[in-house]
């Protein structure tokens, strides 16, 4: 789209041209403060219902934050060491330097850094390793992986997280409960990879379209998402940690009722995700009234593990029964969370 200006005192009118031609007003400071020119182009785009987004240039572009250097002094502790890093990160820097204010990094402070790196950054490289410093490099392109992408990986493994753990349950498979915990990271990384976007989607005009946004409003809804998928995992965890300390085999007729509840916590979190992908007021709204029923759900399982198991094994099942019913609460979280991003297209659409 070509800037054509008509100068005044007050205003410049700038010619948006393409199958339709549109003329806006705007101030002539605002012309003078964005630096356009005769011949410069601009980008048009929606930023809710009711107001259009101009932007400088032809794409929409996430506006890193380039270079940053930390020091790190000798008594700097490997948690705020990597607190410190975990901000940076999600702060939208691609390039991070982790530098010794005098001397150099401990051996514990350059493992703890590197070992946050693989752990929990999507994307991002050691591309320098001494004694003096480390170096971080952010790599993936915002464009390949967008929040929507990093939501639905998070959902697969937190989902994948809790049935395997009650298969651990039900078989009494203590080793394969072992593995479970370990793959809590992959969730955690996500999730900071899905902040850094959501973040970068609220400070800039244009990134909400690189985000796999439909607006930057919706950053604060998807932020909970977030946070509920990671809520999700840890307790899939919890469960898992739960049955390495479990004393004896479950019942079969205690163990069939806790699967089907948990296969319902499941299904509950699977429909809640599907309205969030597709904007479905209905069948988030669903969810929430049918998460309910969970406690009824769990106090039944609780009342009949009590007329047979010892009081000890009853309070290691209650825990696990807790999981669960927290992960179906969670979802119902997640379905209001869709109500509040959908309300006005329904109203709308209703008008």
């Amino acid at each position: 789209m070509s800037v054509k200006q008509q100068q005044n005192e007050e205003i410049r009118k700038i010619q948006f041209s393409g199958k339709s031609s549109y003329t806006l007003a705007l101030p002539k400071r605002w012309v003078e403060e964005m630096g356009l020119g005769s011949g410069d182009r601009v980008r048009v785009g929606r930023q809710d219902s009711r107001s259009l987004l101009i932007t400088a240039g032809d794409s929409p572009t996430l506006r890193s934050k380039g270079e940053i250097t930390m020091h790190v002094s000798n008594n700097d502790s490997p948690g705020f060491i990597i607190r410190k890093l975990v901000s940076i990160y999600l702060s939208g820097y691609n390039l991070i330097n982790a530098r010794a204010k005098t001397g150099r990094l401990s051996s514990m402070q350059r493992d703890a850094m590197k070992k946050l790196v693989r752990s929990k950054f999507v994307g991002t490289e050691i591309i320098e390793d001494s004694s003096e410093g480390i170096s971080l490099q952010v790599l993936l392109n915002p464009s390949e992986l967008t929040v929507a992408n990093a939501l639905r990986r998070m959902f697969i493994i937190a989902t994948s997280m809790h049935r395997e753990a009650m298969t651990a349950l039900l078989e009494f498979n203590k080793e394969s409960a072992k593995e479970i915990a370990n793959t809590d990271d992959e969730v955690d990384r996500f999730g900071l990879y899905a902040i850094r976007q959501l973040k970068f989607a609220v400070e800039s005009d244009a990134a909400s379209d690189i985000a796999g946004l439909e607006t930057r409003r919706d950053s604060l809804g998807y932020r909970i998402v977030v946070k509920s998928l990671e809520r999700i995992a840890d307790h899939a965890a919890m469960m898992a940690e739960e049955i390495r300390v479990f004393p004896s085999p479950i019942p079969k007729d205690i163990g069939k009722k806790m699967r089907e509840f948990s296969d319902f916590s499941l299904e509950r979190l699977e429909k809640a995700m599907n309205s969030l992908f597709s904007r479905d007021y209905e069948a988030a709204d669903e969810v929430v009234a049918e998460v309910a029923v969970t406690r009824e759900m769990e106090n039944a399982i609780i009342d009949l593990a009590s007329s047979k198991l010892k009081a000890a094994e009853v309070s290691h099942l209650r825990l696990v029964l807790e999981d669960i019913r927290r992960t179906a609460e969670y979802s119902a979280d997640i379905g209001e969370i869709v109500l509040n991003l959908t309300i006005e297209k329904l109203l709308t659409k209703q008008a």
